[in-house]
């Protein structure tokens, strides 16, 4: 992601969409294990497992307990015209502990019905959960299949700030993006990255309109006045990542490597760095997997929305958006080198704890120095000592990998994060630094990594100790 604003809460949570500009605003969170958290299990019962959060030390209430998703099945009708949006939602899980109850999260929409396994279940509300009771009990490992499904206007919420719950309405479409939260605004889901799932996205819209998301598309088939669209993720995705977009769009279709490539660009934005910019997305992946391995999905592409509320790009897998105004001065291909960069981090390797967001913000913005540096621009060396130099800077305040609830998009996660990076490369040298970033895509695939994880396959690759040169980075609060 990168970012242009400053930081909105809602009821004590991070708002989906709510950026922050440099330095955080709060105190960075103390305490909790020296390079990180390792990922915890669920064990015991449903009524000693918080099924309303995943326990994240900055978000407790995000996502939910007593369950592990493995896939989505979506059906969306939207209607640009009215602004609603109509769902059927499928959710295969296995239940991690023995449930009686289990929630999923969704923001304001209404629901008409769900069902488990065929069978109705109670449906009640607590805010942004969905709490939902099974006519049976359900065993732990057991297999369950949740239907729901509902309707309504995303932007209409009792719960959060309309402009700025994930879901942004146009009299001519709607756009879905957001971090860290924004799949609850449209569909229930266990929103958080640590319940990763593959998806099924079916979009039904007039034919008037192009809709948009992640993934392959598998067909495109009219019906009267409406067009289905319907993409398939086939790599775990975390929530946040899922999007739909729904307008008129200018969109382009090729072939790369053997994947689909699938650009669009909204018709208000006008033809020109738009378009030759988006052009080079697959010019970027190829220069990015030299360093970080095989690019990592089955589909590349870029969306350029034309929703001016929407003030942030965002690495929506296989498919980043970006911002109308992105290309507004002239030719940007670093833009392209961050969020592609993500498809190797924080997308296919994604954060077990927004604790550990550097992993995911420091690694592209270090991919976004080795690209520039190729494009002719200034040097990675050059980058390091320019915000080295400024020992007034926040960013040496605001520990890397513990930069606090509402400094997770602060300058410390971002730039002091890939200093870190250089620092560690400057130490062990190219060869070994870049074996790491290799092995840590490789191995972590598909699936969630810690700070600690990455120190220690740093040492590992090392073949030497390197916590206490690291510990200075990533949580000290001077310049190391």
């Amino acid at each position: 992601m990168r970012f242009v604003r400053t930081v909105r809460f809602w009821g004590g949570a991070l708002l989906p969409g709510a950026l922050l500009l440099g330095g955080c605003t709060g105190t960075p969170t103390a305490g909790g294990p020296p390079m990180g958290i390792e990922p915890g299990g669920q064990v015991g019962t449903s009524a000693e497992v918080d099924l309303a959060g995943v326990g994240d030390p900055y978000f407790p209430n995000y996502g939910n307990g007593g369950y592990d998703v493995a896939h989505y099945d979506l059906k969306i009708k939207f209607d640009p015209a009215s602004g609603r949006l109509d769902g059927t939602a499928t959710v295969r899980a296995t239940a991690t502990v023995p449930l009686d109850r289990f929630h999923l999260d969704l923001i304001g929409l209404d629901v008409a019905q769900a069902t488990v396994d065929g069978a109705p279940a109670k449906v009640a509300r607590d805010g942004d959960e969905l709490v939902l009771t099974p006519a049976a009990h359900l065993d732990s490992g057991r297999e369950f299949t949740t239907v729901v499904t509902y309707g309504g206007r995303p932007a209409e919420s009792p719960e959060r700030d309309a402009e700025h719950n994930g879901f942004y309405v146009s009299r001519s479409g709607a756009v879905a993006v957001g971090e860290p939260q924004s799949a609850a605004s449209w569909f229930p889901v266990n929103d958080h990255p640590r319940d990763k799932a593959r998806y099924t996205i079916e979009i039904t819209a007039p034919k008037t309109v192009s809709a948009l998301s992640n993934g392959v598309l598998k067909s495109r088939r009219e019906q009267g006045d409406q067009v289905v669209w319907q993409w398939s993720v086939t790599s775990p995705m975390a929530s946040y990542l899922a999007t739909i977009v729904v307008g008129d769009y200018r969109i382009t279709q090729a072939e790369h490597k053997g994947r689909p490539v699938v650009n669009a660009i909204a018709a208000s934005v006008p033809v020109g760095e738009a378009d030759r910019n988006l052009a080079r997305t697959t010019e970027v992946c190829d220069f990015l997997e030299g360093y970080f391995g095989p690019y990592p999905f089955d589909a590349y592409g870029g969306i350029v929305v034309g929703d001016s509320r929407v003030d942030a790009e965002l690495e929506n897998q296989t498919r980043p958006i970006y911002l109308p105004g992105t290309w507004a001065d002239g030719p940007n291909t670093s833009i392209l080198a961050h969020e592609l960069a993500h498809q190797w981090f924080g997308d296919s390797v994604s954060v077990d704890s927004w604790r550990d967001i550097w992993l995911n913000e420091g690694f592209a913005t270090y991919a976004e120095w080795l690209w520039d540096e190729h494009e002719g621009g200034r040097t990675v060396q050059e980058r390091y000592d320019r915000y080295y130099r400024d020992r007034r800077d926040r960013m040496w305040r605001v520990p890397t990998a513990d930069p606090g609830r509402d400094g997770i998009f602060s300058s410390s996660v971002y730039e002091r994060g890939a200093m870190t990076l250089h620092a560690l490369r400057k130490l062990i040298g190219d060869e070994r630094f870049f074996t790491v970033m290799r092995t840590w895509t490789a191995e972590q695939r598909d699936g969630n990594a810690t700070t600690a994880e990455f120190v220690a396959l740093a040492e590992r690759v090392a073949a030497r100790p390197l916590s206490a040169f690291l510990q200075p980075w990533l949580y000290g609060k001077t310049r190391p």
